[in-house]
């Protein structure tokens, strides 16, 4: 087979990252550090975001096959630790669904009746709905998923992300009152109080997602030089806006009153109301829906697509392989859609919307972080293991350099692993046992999934179907 030309520049590979990560609904929970966010987001970003990007790109040119994850993880430590990588991607995701979802019904709330954000039943309504609505149109095949996807980037997290950027600074310049002081003393947090830190795992989590645009890497012309440049604009992009976006929220909207699902709305309702421009409100939350929407869209069937290749290599009953008529995965899909389901009703048990999103989100960062573990001890046994794989792309610094940009990596993942386990002061969440027990049992009960699966597993399950030969 003839090799495609390597065409992606680093403006291109930049604005890939910033699709798949930069978005509107991560402000809100950063928004309650005030003027600190800062500090987070540039911390997050040190010994986060730029070791799961470079440690991403060198596993996606050395070993690129379908997989991803799955097969990184599986190449170092063998198949059911590959297969539990691939299953705590697909299920986090299938957690984070309700509280992406719960984000969409609020906004779509401002279109029409605004106190309908903060209403239980309501979010439940709308996640149900939307959730298999989109799921129903995925069905569609990849070609009305990528057109969802695309427009909604385009329209739904741009647009919006620079109005209210642009009216946050017309907000400060023009003297209005503000909610927080823009002091050096602001600016650095009491990193020794936990309440302070515990909302750094909802920081961590509006960066994750690098792994999966690492697969581009080995289509950059000059990878070992142009990558880390995609990586560095990228990067700048994402937190310019982050910490831009961010501000304007927690400058108009007092901490104690920012909704974890609606705060961006918040603020933009905050702006028009001031400027007299209430008109806009409906339209700006129809645009920052839509591009939730198209987000949703791109993350049902990506991760699901993953599992499927887990299930046809006999990891998963046989049941879980049917595709329809356009290569969707059926079964896996309609599963997806009972678990979310299900999920869904945590918002009734909770004391608010926010708090319920919360310890999904929670919940979502204890699994990603525990996949992000498995993918930085991968990269750095693989150099050890298979020193003679080529890689367009390496960490700079050897074996050395491997060690601390994973190093990193393993350590803030473990940090915010064991701060998510503190319930946040700012939320009413209800019993704090009851907050540890939640988080502790759903991640145990995940992470012996594949090894229960696998218990049971049945010899027919490794044979291909007829139109898999």
């Amino acid at each position: 087979m003839k090799r495609l030309p390597r065409t992606l520049t680093v403006f291109t590979l930049a604005m890939i990252n910033v699709a798949a990560i930069g978005s509107v609904k991560n402000w809100p929970v950063t928004a309650e550090y005030g003027l600190s966010s800062i500090f987070y987001l540039l911390l997050a970003a040190l010994v986060f975001f730029i070791p799961v990007s470079l440690v991403s790109a060198e596993l996606a040119t050395g070993w690129p096959q379908a997989g991803g994850v799955y097969a990184w993880i599986k190449q170092a430590f063998g198949h059911r630790t590959g297969f539990l990588g691939i299953w705590l991607l697909w299920i986090e995701n299938v957690i984070w669904y309700p509280t992406v979802l719960s984000f969409i019904g609020a906004t779509i709330a401002y279109i029409f009746l605004p106190e309908l954000a903060n209403n239980k039943l309501y979010s439940i309504a709308t996640i149900l709905i939307i959730f298999w609505g989109t799921t129903l149109m995925n069905l569609l095949g990849m070609r009305i998923s990528g057109w969802i996807s695309t427009f909604g980037v385009l329209f739904g997290t741009f647009i919006p992300g620079f109005l209210i950027i642009g009216l946050g600074i017309h907000w400060y310049f023009s003297g209005q009152p503000l909610q927080i002081t823009f002091t050096a003393k602001d600016l650095i947090p009491q990193l020794g109080s936990v309440d302070q830190m515990v909302f750094f795992t909802g920081v961590i989590l509006s960066l994750c997602g690098m792994e999966m645009s690492a697969v581009h890497a080995k289509d950059v012309v000059h990878p070992q030089k142009e990558y880390p440049r995609a990586i560095l604009l990228s990067g700048v992009i994402i937190l310019g806006m982050s910490i831009l976006g961010v501000l304007s929220i927690a400058s108009v909207i007092p901490q104690k009153e920012i909704s974890l699902v609606a705060g961006s709305l918040q603020a933009f309702s905050t702006f028009v109301n001031a400027y007299q421009l209430n008109w806009l409100t409906p339209c700006i939350a129809a645009l920052i829906a839509l591009g939730a929407i198209g987000s949703l869209s791109t993350w049902i069937v990506g991760p699901t697509r993953g599992l499927l290749a887990a299930a046809i290599g006999g990891d998963l009953p046989p049941l879980f392989r049917s595709v329809n008529k356009r290569g969707m995965p059926l079964a896996l899909l309609l599963l997806q859609g009972l678990i979310v389901t299900l999920l869904s009703l945590v918002f009734l048990w909770m004391p608010s919307v926010s708090s319920a999103f919360w310890i999904l989100s929670a919940l979502v960062s204890q699994l990603y972080l525990i996949m992000y573990l498995l993918l930085f001890a991968a990269a750095i046994k693989l150099r050890y293991k298979k020193p003679d794989v080529k890689r367009a792309y390496t960490v700079p610094g050897g074996k050395a350099g491997m060690w601390v940009v994973a190093g990193l990596g393993i350590i803030s993942s473990l940090f915010a692993i064991v701060i998510g386990y503190f319930p946040p002061s700012q939320l009413d969440t209800g019993n704090t046992l009851w907050y540890i027990a939640f988080l502790m049992i759903g991640a145990l009960l995940v992470c012996f999934g594949p090894a229960l699966i696998l218990l049971f597993q049945k010899p027919h399950w490794k044979k291909l179907l007829k139109h898999e030969k």
